[in-house]
């Protein structure tokens, strides 16, 4: 990877570590010219020797990383403390470019090769799609089952807007239009002028990200994050979806998709807690959820009108080939009743058109919707009403390919979103609602915060008569500790709206260790109350509930946070069956492994059996949203994936897999949630922890970037861990290259059991320890035990700095074992090489994070602000963020 070095040293450094690493020569080719661009602009637009200070601390910790010399490493660390402040500053800047960029051709490579797969027949039909779980299905369970499993399959992600995107806005803009030109370029014959245009325009856009400030100058509002989550529908979700579904009809029907109706259901459910997540946000109010719900209905009507027009202006079918129903001639007849002028002016443009005719009248119908005009729909069944009317017809006349097409794209796209495009979820804390409750029963003079309480089942209810049920119905309690926390929810909404209170399915949210365990119970007393009897009643029996892994994992560590929530899930799955109630688990999973991250595919198929039954749906929050469903070939192949491990997950096959390991080796469980947790409280649980954690992280320093709307963490104190939110909590580990939330305790579960025959046959075949083990093998592979080393000695306490790094050794000695080869991730040598790439410039911008961190510390009452080493450590987290390809 190459900024174009001059040097004939430097060069052969940077092929000797390219090489060593096997990277694919297309995606070589990418880096090699979008980072000669970067080095280019550093040359003309940086200050003198700006680029040469770049490669010389670049090669300095590529040869450190290469050799692991104590020497190598402590000459890299030389070259960062002899920067000036102001130098320091650009190069952190100059190697976070740089990573946007590698970002960017490791993206662009994945689409190339998603792209080169399905143009060779039979290398599309990968063993995680949900063409090839169907046809374990049918063979396992016969096609009636199949297709009745199938029909009824549901991937539901929900995007929040936790604070762990780093990059601007304006950075991921500039990002995406360099992918759109290495696309051309990719595109353009060699050395003509289409690939001299696209070439230029890169340079220009690397030009400005170089120039783009990387920091925000302020936190983004509730209504600013949730515009940026409304770009990720405007640019892949809303038209990629029902391609995703198309796909999956092509493989499953072969020449008749297209031609007959569907067996794919529109499956995909988005929601989303942006706008609506007010647990430990004071910013997110009544008026926001209304604005955010109000966005969302104007982002997705316009995109249904776009879609009616286009579709309608190719229905150019003649009458007399083509003859309409007469439910399309009653369609077009009300139209022209209700609006004659424009029903003049399309069938001027649209002469013995019928079809024609009546899909441009129905997009006009849904600019009246979006418009608040008098002719629009009342609900998105209307809609769907008309454009199956019209599809009979098609059919009904022969023209079954445009019935099928472009018409059933269409009705895929109202399937999934309707006219509201996100199911928009309040979540608010239980003891928000018992305060409230105490003074409304109180008589006492409400205070500002309850007064805000009533007014969001006012909005809810507001919503639910402008676009929907599904619009705004879910309400997620946060701390669920009793199943009063849950009909709280229901005396509030009464207390707010009496009987014209809002539909709502009160979701309880278990999130420490003790909650997951008293959750079954708290279930069975809940779903006894005759608002969620009633409720119930409504939706087929129906229950979700939401299962927290960031506080778990922070309150009892990531391996005993793992082992109990499966068995909560295990139990209330069961609870579930037994009372005939058709459960939906909701994972709170986040980006970052600490937080239960990791690929959801693998994770879908450790699930206890039951748990899932068709039905997933979790968090996606931060950069993942963008990693996830920001390029449309990504996102086609991230949702296939997760839908047929959702499809494939309640296979007999699967489930006998999941509960006959589950049950062998249940003593190695035992002992592993026993040890784990023992090594996790002796380091959490030490006096001092707290301070000493926010000395040798930058905790403090990462609640001032601008990241997001919502605080840090929910009280102004660190000396204890509570008041910490999760995000911050892993963040800050990751930064400091230690990456403990995710790893700790492990090795000394492992180490524990001790039988190391016994532990290899468990990680073979029990998917839940296979699964956490490469987790974790992925978040040591992230680590760094050399700049970890000095992150640990910012703090006086050799005696907790000694408990983190033996059980880092002592985690990594087991899982390289138990996966097998010398070192981490020799079984993933794709991801491998993607971590290995990087951490040279991680390093570089570690060890700038550490010059400042030093500063910071060394003497706080002088130094707390000094502009420039903070300035340098929020640029250098911002960096490392983007090298390390996840925050919190």
């Amino acid at each position: 990877m190459s900024l174009e070095p001059t040097n004939t040293e430097a060069i052969r450094v940077i092929t000797r570590f390219e090489a060593s690493h096997g990277i694919p020569e297309a995606m070589r080719a990418d880096v090699r010219m979008l980072g000669g661009l970067l080095g280019q602009v550093l040359r003309e637009s940086g200050t003198p020797g700006l680029f040469d200070d770049v490669e010389r601390l670049r090669i300095a910790t590529i040869q450190a990383a290469e050799t692991e010399s104590d020497e190598a490493f402590e000459r890299a660390t030389a070259i960062a403390e002899s920067f000036t402040l102001e130098r320091a500053d650009e190069v952190a800047r100059a190697f976070t470019c740089y990573f946007h960029l590698v970002n960017l051709a490791e993206e662009h490579q994945r689409v190339r090769v998603l792209r080169e797969r399905a143009g060779q027949p039979g290398r599309e039909d990968a063993a995680d799609t949900v063409a090839t779980a169907f046809a374990q299905l049918r063979r396992e369970v016969g096609d009636d089952e199949a297709r009745r499993r199938l029909a009824e399959l549901r991937f539901h992600p929900v995007f929040t807007a936790h604070p762990t995107e780093a990059r601007r806005r304006a950075v991921s803009s500039s990002i995406r239009r360099l992918s759109e030109l290495l696309t051309q370029h990719d595109a353009a014959s060699p050395g003509g002028a289409e690939e001299r245009r696209a070439v230029r325009r890169m340079l220009e856009e690397v030009d400005t990200l170089w120039r783009t400030a990387p920091l925000r100058a302020q936190k983004p509002s509730p209504t600013d994050e949730v515009r940026t989550v409304m770009s990720v529908f405007d640019e892949t979700l809303f038209t990629t979806v029902p391609h995703v579904y198309r796909r999956i009809d092509d493989a499953l029907r072969g020449e008749a998709s297209g031609h007959d109706a569907p067996v794919v259901p529109a499956f995909v459910r988005v929601g989303s807690w942006v706008g609506g997540d007010r647990d430990g946000n004071p910013f997110v109010t009544a008026s926001v959820t209304r604005e955010a719900a109000e966005i969302a209905a104007d982002h997705v009507l316009r995109g249904i009108e776009r879609a009616t027009e286009r579709i309608g202006r190719t229905l150019t079918l003649d009458a007399a080939d083509t003859p309409p129903s007469a439910d399309v001639t009653a369609i077009w007849r009300r139209f022209e009743t209700a609006q004659p002028d424009l029903a003049a002016e399309i069938a001027k443009r649209s002469p013995d058109e019928p079809h024609r005719r009546a899909m441009l009248s129905l997009g006009h119908r849904v600019h009246a919707t979006r418009t608040g005009g008098g002719d629009g729909y009342g609900a998105p069944q209307e809609l769907l009403d008309d454009l199956r009317a019209l599809q009979r017809s098609l059919i009904d006349a022969g023209a079954r390919r445009h019935a099928f097409g472009g018409v059933q794209h269409l009705i895929w796209q109202v399937e999934t979103y309707g006219f509201h495009l996100t199911e928009l979820e309040v979540r608010q804390h239980s003891k928000v609602h018992a305060q409230a409750l105490a003074e409304l029963e109180s008589g006492a003079a409400l205070s500002e915060q309850t007064e805000e309480v009533l007014e969001v089942f006012r909005a809810i209810a507001d919503i639910q008569k402008r676009h929907g049920l599904r619009a705004a119905g879910r309400y997620v309690v946060s701390f669920t500790q009793s199943a009063a926390d849950l009909a709280a929810v229901h005396r509030l909404a009464g207390h707010a709206l009496g009987a014209d209170a809002p539909v709502l399915d009160v979701v309880p949210l278990f999130e420490t260790f003790a909650d997951l365990q008293a959750a079954p119970a708290i279930l069975a007393e809940a779903v006894r109350f005759p608002e969620f009897r009633a409720r119930m009643a409504a939706t087929d029996n129906r229950l979700e509930v939401m299962l927290g892994y960031s506080d778990s994992s922070k309150d009892v560590g990531p391996v005993a946070a793992n082992l109990a929530l499966y068995e909560a899930q295990r139990e209330i799955a069961q609870w579930a069956k037994a009372s005939s109630i058709r459960l939906t688990l909701f994972h709170g999973r986040g980006g970052a492994l600490g937080r239960g991250g990791g690929p959801a595919n693998s994770a879908i198929l450790a699930q206890p059996p039951h748990s899932v039954d068709g039905r997933f749906k979790l968090t996606e929050q931060g950069e993942v949203i963008f990693a996830r469903y920001g390029e449309p070939a990504i996102a086609m192949r991230h949702i296939d994936q997760v839908a047929a491990a959702t499809l494939l997950a309640s296979s007999p096959t699967v489930e006998q897999r999941i509960s006959g390991a589950a049950e062998r080796f249940s003593s190695i469980a035992t002992t592993m949630d026993a040890a784990s947790r023992e090594r996790f409280f002796s380091l959490v649980g030490a006096d001092g922890f707290a301070p000493w954690f926010a000395t040798v992280t930058p905790l403090e320093e990462i609640g001032l970037l601008a990241l997001g709307s919502r605080p840090a963490r929910r009280g102004l104190s660190v000396e204890s861990l509570e008041d910490l939110r999760a995000i911050p909590w892993v963040f800050a580990w990751t930064q400091a290259r230690i990456n403990l939330a995710g790893w700790f305790g492990l090795g000394s579960a492992l180490e524990a059991v001790g039988d190391e025959q016994a532990l290899r046959e468990a990680y073979r075949e029990w998917p839940l320890l296979r699964t956490m083990i490469d987790n974790v093998a992925m978040s040591l592979a992230k680590t760094d035990e050399r700049i970890a080393r000095r992150y640990l000695a910012l703090g006086d306490r050799d005696d907790l700095a000694a408990i983190v790094l033996e059980e880092l050794r002592l985690t990594r000695e087991w899982v390289v074992r138990l996966t097998g080869g010398e070192g981490l991730l020799e079984n993933k040598p794709i991801l491998q090489r993607a971590v290995q790439l990087r951490t040279p410039y991680v390093d570089a911008l570690s060890l700038l994070q550490l010059r400042a961190l030093r500063g910071l510390r060394s003497d706080a009452a002088q130094q707390a602000d000094d502009p420039e080493l903070r300035r340098l450590l929020l640029l250098s987290v911002s960096g490392v963020a983007a090298g390390l390809q996840n925050t919190g």
